[in-house]
């Protein structure tokens, strides 16, 4: 097998997916594929699990390495992704850091990091087309569509490997940025509840704090007060769908646009500042470099909507 192949996906089981069945993991990512052809695939032994052959009701671990190889799929399959759209060609604008191991992006609100579920395209599809000379491209974790900021993306298999390892260690340090409703309460600093996903029948995706969820913590720190709104840094322990949106939901402070999470009303007492994307941002991540084990600290400033949006604010509600 040629893992340098560009039309072969790895992709890093998150916390969130573990415990699905393999097969049922393919179909997600592999829309437009015949079920059949997904048994096929798994029964050859193209599809791999930590490097290993598995049936297709292997039920996936956290942090398993799936490798997905390039399957047609059918006549109605999307075309390759075109290096003329606005969207893919800003990505070259947005890129933080890059050297030999690692590509870093300040990912802009509204673009998924990958494809699938109705998109067209995300980042990862993006920055391929963008880089077909680069052999290796894969996301290092993920970010909401609707949340900007620090996202890692490896350029090589030793390098994503590095890195998972320090996720699964808890060695590697997020800080997000998020406007919330009404005054935080400065002695609730850490967020312990267990997230349960919930599928519902339009398919959509909602977590909810259930005592049959998968454990899950959130550090909260207040950064500045508003009248009317607090704006907070959030540090996810562990990586659960929609953690920090439901967790701040949870503590009764609902971030500013959350669609799925948030409170109308809140949103609209904040109307004069022009804002309608979810305020939350990656603002930081500090993590050991795969290579040379420096420890890097990678900052990503906020968007033109988030800084009008606090500039606002500290003139009309302070």
């Amino acid at each position: 097998m040629n893992e340098n192949n560009p039309s072969v996906h790895l992709i890093t089981v998150s916390t969130d997916e573990a415990g699905q069945r393999i097969d049922n993991f393919l179909r997600t990512h592999l829309k437009g594929v015949p079920k059949s052809m997904i048994y096929r695939i798994v029964r050859k032994g193209e599809v791999r699990i930590n490097k290993k052959r598995v049936r297709p009701e292997y039920k996936l671990q956290n942090y398993d390495e799936v490798r997905i190889p390039p399957v047609r799929r059918s006549d109605d399959e999307q075309a390759p992704v075109s290096t003329r759209l606005n969207k893919v060609t800003a990505l070259n604008d947005t890129v933080l850091y890059e050297d030999g191991c690692l590509l870093i992006l300040n990912k802009p609100a509204g673009t998924a990091v990958h494809g699938g579920s109705g998109l067209s395209f995300g980042v990862i599809e993006g920055l391929r087309a963008l880089r077909p000379d680069t052999r290796f491209l894969e996301l290092v974790h993920r970010l909401d569509r609707d949340t900007s900021g620090v996202l890692l993306v490896a350029k090589k298999r030793s390098a994503l490997r590095a890195l998972h390892e320090q996720l699964r260690a808890e060695e590697m340090q997020k800080d997000y940025l998020a406007l919330v409703r009404s005054q935080w309460q400065s002695h609730v600093k850490t967020v312990v509840t267990p997230l349960l996903k919930n599928n519902l029948a339009s398919g959509e995706r909602i977590m909810r704090v259930n005592s049959e969820g998968k454990p899950s913590e959130t550090r909260f720190k207040v950064e500045e007060r508003f009248t009317l709104a607090t704006l907070v840094r959030a540090s996810p322990v562990t990586g659960r769908t929609h953690q920090i949106r439901v967790h701040a939901q949870y503590a009764g402070h609902p971030i500013a646009f959350d669609d799925r999470y948030g409170d109308s009303a809140f949103d609209r007492q904040l109307k004069g500042c022009g804002l309608n994307r979810l305020f939350l941002h990656a603002a930081k991540l500090r993590f050991d470099h795969p290579g040379s084990g420096e420890t890097l600290r990678i900052e990503a400033p906020l968007d033109a909507p988030l800084r009008q949006c606090l500039l606002y604010l500290r003139a009309h509600c302070k």
